[in-house]
């Protein structure tokens, strides 16, 4: 396990980073031409931003990005 400490503003930054990555793969998911194995990538790779972000995020922050699993298939 890795630790790091963040002062309020890298926290802040940290969060917005997270945030943004996690707009631009739901945008990404919407997409109906992406195929099953890009899909499946940026899922994967969603779910690993989600859990670092489930770190800082407030829950009413954080089910703003729960991942429907039912929409995307």
């Amino acid at each position: 396990m890795l630790g790091m400490l963040f002062n309020d503003r890298e926290c802040k930054e940290f969060d917005y980073v997270l945030r943004k990555e996690l707009d631009e793969m739901l945008f990404d998911l919407g997409d109906s031409r992406l195929d099953g194995e890009i899909r499946k990538s940026i899922t994967k790779r969603y779910k690993i931003i989600f859990r670092m972000y489930a770190r800082i995020a407030s829950p009413k922050q954080l089910s703003k990005y729960v991942l429907n699993v039912r929409s995307q298939r």
